[in-house]
């Protein structure tokens, strides 16, 4: 399937006053509420699944719908599913869509937040599309779009285990590995909307492309990878038997299970891997004096703890100065809520700036 192309659009003006109290008129359950919350919908958007939630300025999730993407299906279906999704939060919540101030969605690509327009989604078949005003039509709301790991970055920042530091960076370490930075309370973007890309430093430059960066050593990709080739070579491990000899299946679960029951190949793998990343980050936590690293995403919710220890190490143990070597490296605490989190908070604090 080819990719979709799209011109960008200039997202709808909506009428809003941030300076009366919003109070909405709902019956629900045949009695009448006064709501005097502001509430958006979060989204995050991924290439397997939708998660939607009708999320408070406290972060707060009131009501969640998570439904498959179908990204084969093309923008403009998916862009259906999305508002589909976010009308299931919002009845969940109990929260009428008439009751939803503004909306925001984190999308797996680079974003210009500008344009409103999703540059390149590899995993959803994506080249330069609308996404905000085609989701503006369907909801009727402002929306606000960004990078999912920015999304979930602030989400941790806003309402999570980054509340009240100033300077940090969120690496997200799934699939690929994705990166987000905060820079004197602020979100930063960067000149080119790409900052904090962390997963496409070079880390082995006299290495064969494919594996030099950040994300060829590091992402659960290349670490499955790295598996199967030993594997192959004839390495002891558990995983054919997990998998039933079909190793191209394995996922975080699976790692997961073979760490905690002590597999040799993965163990070494995996922690490998995590002291590579944290030597990566203290590059940045070096560069930038960091006050925070937070670490989120399938793998690093898989194997837990042991991965956090291990890539904390490596930056304490890398970083210069020496006051830096009691940075704090701490895991996401909103788990799967970070990006939905994160781009319902970053909407409403964007529309009522």
């Amino acid at each position: 399937m080819s990719d979709e192309t799209f011109e960008p659009n200039e997202q709808h003006d909506f009428d809003s006053d941030p300076e009366s109290g919003v109070e909405e008129h709902d019956a629900l359950g045949g009695s009448t509420i006064m709501h005097s919350e502001r509430f958006a919908i979060g989204i995050d958007l991924g290439g397997t699944n939708i998660q939607a939630g009708v999320v408070n300025q406290a972060g707060e999730v009131l009501g969640r719908a998570k439904i498959r993407t179908e990204a084969d299906k093309g923008f403009e279906k998916v862009m259906d599913r999305v508002a589909a999704a976010a009308r299931d939060a919002c009845e969940e919540a109990g929260v009428k869509m008439s009751m939803i101030h503004t909306a925001g969605i984190g999308v797996p690509g680079p974003i210009d937040p500008d344009k409103g327009i999703v540059v390149e989604a590899v995993n959803l078949r994506w080249n330069k599309a609308p996404v905000v005003i085609a989701l503006s039509d369907r909801l009727s709301v402002p929306v606000y779009a960004d990078n999912d790991v920015n999304v979930a970055v602030y989400g941790e920042w806003r309402a999570g285990v980054g509340e009240n530091r100033s300077n940090l960076l969120g690496v997200w370490v799934g699939t690929g590995v994705g990166g987000g930075l905060v820079i004197n309370s602020q979100l930063h973007r960067g000149a080119h909307h790409s900052a904090g890309e962390i997963g496409h430093m070079i880390i082995h430059p006299g290495a064969h492309l494919g594996s030099r960066s950040v994300e060829h050593n590091c992402s659960r990709t290349a670490i499955v990878h790295e598996l199967i080739k030993l594997i192959k070579a004839n390495h002891h491990s558990m995983l054919p038997s997990l998998t039933n000899g079909k190793t191209s299946k394995i996922k975080s679960k699976i790692l997961s299970i073979a760490y905690e029951q002590g597999d040799d190949l993965v163990c070494t793998v995996i922690n490998d891997s995590a002291d590579l990343l944290g030597m990566a980050i203290s590059n940045v936590v070096t560069l930038l004096s960091l006050d925070m690293v937070i670490l989120g995403g399938g793998l690093v919710e898989a194997i837990g703890k042991p991965y956090v220890d291990i890539v904390r190490d490596a930056i304490r143990r890398e970083a210069f100065p020496e006051s830096l070597r009691q940075i704090k490296v701490e895991a996401s605490t909103l788990g799967d809520d970070a990006g939905l989190v994160g781009a319902g908070i970053m909407a409403l604090e964007e529309h009522w700036k």
